[in-house]
């Protein structure tokens, strides 16, 4: 609560200081220089406006702003020595705003010809400064813009990134790029690396970065020496917004209504108000009074004790049913920029704070596994909290920027299972009550400096992070029947409150926290070599992470005073609402049991120290090579609480070489080659030895404290034709090959109780080609409707390659990657694009869940088509705006199945259903305004 505390104050603070710029009649002029041959943003060139003595210089990002300017039209030049003088005509500058014009120079290769001038018009300089900045990436990369985001009806960044090039999303969360899955790609923010926010895998959680509150989303698809070198699907690089052009304050409130749950009858638990702000109110929180593990684990408690701490637990085990109200958004986000003296000086600072509020209800999950045939009921209560607040000021050649953002997601979910364990000859009735509360904060700050009379700059960046998944008082109830006694309604069933507890029947209290600082400084300087121009970089950077993960499994048991039998199953067949009454507990009725977790709690920590050198040079006029090598020293310590388990140790020092050629076979095509070693590390969770039970696999997770880091070598070939600015056609080819890949799989040798882990496969392969079309259809007819209409789609058809561990001399997929993915889309607009139309579609091949067992074979996800809809319409002089979303139109099942024919296809006479279920449809109306 302080750190939202924090930022409501810088809210506060910023909004206070609310001028009456919207109401001053002149404008500006805002863009940014940069080199059209390499896309290096120049530091320190002018731009001055003809025949009025107006003139400023670039900072150091390039940028430049020109203020006050009364309304009419402009003619500009801009100088920089090296360069080609620009003229640009036909400026115009309207009365209150903000003409955005990005610049590009030519640098002057005969420099004896002085003076030479190159004119240009307003419209063309924004076309070819667009142009070139899609161009002149130094590695192969996709991405996309606030705009198209906008575009889209993505609420959070993990349903964005499924638009982009050879990109999926599982669990609607956790990014797979190239097929590979989430433990391969890598996470920034701010151009500072994202910790994995789950406790029992490597992977970032996409969903609690709000899509609203980023500038772009960049995915390397091929390294380079300035990127961290623990990836091989992709590094995904997300920016929030920078300092504003003008001053703004808006306002976004939405409302959503999803066809299987609003309105409908909603289960859950207890529910206290501050769930709605996202934070449980300690209720659900292990007393710090409570028993330590060694004094339960011992019986050590009297009588009296143990009824204090039974008591001293939340005992609220009732359902509540609810009508499932519309889903809510809203977010207040504000700019503001101001210029300091006449030197072009700038202070800028943007808030923002979103909150989202949802509920989300799966009514007949299906699970069928060995001896188990389930359907679960599923009921989702998600709160999210987000807030961004950042800072930023110039002076000459320096930037300082300080970036934090802030972000929390509460999801509690009840389950209600009945089905058949026919292990035990039962059918069950099983409750789940599982709250999982998710917090990112982060916090840059990074000063960039021009050094020297030429372009050399010199960056530094400061960072925090810390991630918290807490999961207070999970809870788990199981009752059971025989089956021979399910026509028989005089028959009760029965709850598991005798014998022994187990992590499927109990209650889990766990903590994790994660806190990672990181520092790194680098340095750029231009060259001249082979009569070319050329920069060199080099950098140094640091990371240090410490983990602390603490886990409890507590439960209760019908006392071994309780000698009788009638008496034990009257309280047994109690329903779940008072089985664990305080009548009983006040009376003696219960014992407090637990698992000793000393194995599964632990902490770690490690260090990842790098340096790299790195050249981008042109050969020749047409091509261009960016190479160069980085070396990183891994240090990690992981040391259960028990001390019986030895201490977990990795320490290497890796070599990664990488060379990215561009070739430009035209002015508007280039081919790109790229050679780069990478590599992938063992995760904290997957080397632990935790073991936890998912009541949803059905299955515990456990690490292997043995794994080794993975190194991967890669190569890819591409070509890209950009027939205008903001359009695209690009086909990809890549191969990988991995040694020591990292895989999870299921240890299923005790069927009734899988386990899944983790493993190292000595070889793997992935190759694939990539396709991207973005084209407006003007080349069909020049008529308006096919000038404002643009299609876009991208293909990926990806094969790997790997000896299945079990089955030597076989092989299979790798985990997670997907033969095909397929996004497509067609944006249309209409009224000076006032109206406009989004229709988007998304469709993956199956690829493996979970590698096959000693037992059963693979489980695989089936494919599902997505249709998404979205028509926007702009008013009130274009700062309003209404948005009417329809997100997985088709509401295709999510199935897994059980790949008994290892084909990779369901056949419903073949294979077995493993898992499958619907999340409906979901439409939303928002409304956007900008004060």
């Amino acid at each position: 609560m302080k750190k939202i505390a924090l930022f409501l104050i810088t809210f506060q603070l910023l909004f206070c200081s609310y001028s009456a710029c919207y109401a001053d009649a002149t404008g500006k002029i805002s863009g940014k220089v940069s080199d059209e041959k390499t896309g290096e943003t120049l530091i320190g060139a002018t731009i001055y406006i003809q025949n009025t003595g107006r003139g400023t210089a670039t900072d150091v990002d390039g940028n430049y702003m020109l203020s006050a300017l009364a309304p009419g039209r402009y003619t500009l030049a801009i100088k920089y020595i090296g360069y080609q003088t620009k003229v640009i005509n036909d400026v115009e500058v309207n009365p209150g705003d903000v003409l955005h014009l990005d610049i590009v120079l030519n640098p002057d290769a005969r420099q004896e010809l002085k003076g030479v001038t190159v004119t240009s018009t307003f419209r063309k300089e924004t076309v070819g400064s667009l142009y070139a900045a899609q161009k002149n990436n130094a590695a192969i990369t996709d991405g996309i813009s606030s705009e198209s985001i906008k575009a889209t009806p993505d609420k959070n960044t993990s349903e964005v990134l499924k638009r982009v090039s050879g990109t999926t999303i599982q669990d609607n969360k956790f990014v797979i790029i190239r097929g590979l899955s989430d433990r391969y790609n890598t996470a920034l923010l701010d151009n500072a690396p994202l910790p994995s926010t789950e406790p029992n895998r490597k992977a970032f959680s996409f969903d609690i970065v709000p899509s609203n509150l980023v500038e772009n989303i960049i995915i390397n698809k091929t390294a380079t020496p300035n990127l961290p070198g623990d990836f091989a699907g992709g590094a995904v690089q997300i920016n929030t917004r920078d300092i504003p052009d003008e001053n703004f304050t808006t306002v976004s409130l939405g409302y959503t209504y999803n066809t299987q749950t609003t309105f409908k009858n909603f289960k859950s638990g207890y529910r206290n108000a501050t769930d709605y702000l996202g934070f449980d109110n300690g209720s659900r929180k292990l007393p710090a009074s409570f028993p330590t593990t060694q004094q339960v684990v011992s019986s050590s408690l009297s009588q009296q004790q143990t009824i204090n701490a039974i008591n001293s637990l939340n005992p609220d085990y009732n359902t509540y049913t609810q009508s499932a109200i519309p889903g809510q958004n809203y977010q207040l986000s504000l700019g503001r920029v101001k210029e300091i003296g006449k030197n072009g000086n700038k202070f800028g600072a943007l808030a923002a704070i979103t909150y989202r509020n949802s509920l989300q209800n799966s009514p007949n999950v299906f699970r069928d596994f060995y001896t188990f045939r389930y359907n679960d009921q599923q009921y989702k209560f998600s709160t999210n909290v987000g807030a961004l607040a950042n800072f930023a000021y110039t002076y000459g050649k320096n930037k300082i920027t300080f970036k934090n953002i802030y972000n929390r997601v509460f999801d509690d979910q009840f389950l209600y299972r009945q089905g058949e364990n026919s292990a035990i000859s039962s059918d069950v009735r099983f409750y789940a009550f599982d709250l999982i509360q998710k917090a990112l904060f982060k916090s840059t700050l990074e000063g960039e400096h021009g050094v020297g009379s030429k372009n050399s700059k010199l960056k530094w960046t400061a960072g925090y992070s810390n991630i918290i998944n807490d999961q207070p008082d999970q809870r788990k109830t199981s009752y059971s029947r025989n089956v021979n006694d399910r026509n028989n309604p005089a028959v009760p069933y029965v709850a598991n409150v005798q014998g022994t507890i187990g992590k499927e029947n109990a209650r889990l209290f766990s903590y994790l926290s994660e806190n990672i600082y990181s520092g790194d400084v680098s340095y750029s300087a231009p060259l001249t070599l082979f009569k070319q121009p050329a920069t060199f970089k080099a950098g140094l950077g640091t990371q240090y992470r410490k983990r602390n993960f603490d886990v409890r499994f507590l439960g209760l048991l019908i006392s071994d005073k309780v000698f009788d039998g009638d008496e034990r199953n009257q309280i047994a067949q109690r329903p779940l609402a008072t089985l664990f009454g305080s009548d009983l507990v006040n009376a003696g009725k219960y014992d407090l049991k637990e698992i000793n977790g000393d194995a599964d709690s632990y902490d770690a920590s490690s260090y990842v120290n790098s340096g790299y050198l790195m050249l981008d040079n042109k050969l020749s006029d047409k091509l261009r090579m960016v190479w160069g090598v980085r070396v990183e020293q891994f240090n990690l310590s992981l040391t259960a609480n028990s001390p019986s388990i030895p201490k977990t140790r990795l320490d290497n020092v890796d070599v990664l070489p990488s060379a990215n050629f561009t070739y430009a076979l035209t002015p508007k095509a280039n081919l790109r080659l790229s050679y780069y070693r990478t590599l992938a590390r063992p995760e904290f969770r997957e080397l632990a030895r935790t073991s936890y039970y998912d009541y949803e696999l059905l299955a515990l997770q456990t690490g292997n404290p043995n794994l080794k880091r993975a190194l991967i070598d890669n190569a890819d070939l591409r070509y890209e034709f950009y027939p205008s600015a903001g359009q695209i056609i690009s086909v990809s080819a890549f191969y990988k090959k991995f040694n020591n890949a990292i895989e999870s799989n299921i240890n299923d040798v005790n069927a009734s109780t899988p386990e899944i882990s983790y493993l190292n496969v000595k070889k793997a392969t992935t190759y694939g080609v990539e396709l991207e079309v973005r084209k407006k259809l003007e080349f069909i007819s020049s008529q308006d409707a096919f000038k404002n209409t643009t299609i876009y789609t991208n293909l990926s058809l990806v094969k790997s390659e790997v000896e299945d561990p079990l089955l030597i001399g076989t092989k299979r997929p790798m985990v997670g990657q997907s033969p095909y993915v397929i996004n497509a889309g067609l944006l249309h607009t209409e009224l000076e694009q006032k109206l406009s139309f989004n229709v988007l579609f998304n469709r993956i091949g199956g690829r493996i869940f979970k590698s096959r067992g000693a037992n059963f074979p693979n489980v695989y996800e089936s494919p599902r088509n997505v249709l998404d809809f979205q028509v926007g319409y702009k008013t009130f002089k274009n700062r309003g705006e209404f948005k009417l979303n329809a997100a997985d139109l088709l509401n295709n099942n999510y199935q897994f199945f059980l790949d008994y024919d290892n084909n990779g296809e369901f056949s419903a006479s073949k294979d077995r259903i493993f898992s499958r279920y619907k999340q409906g449809t979901s439409l939303s109306l928002s409304f956007t305004y900008a004060l």
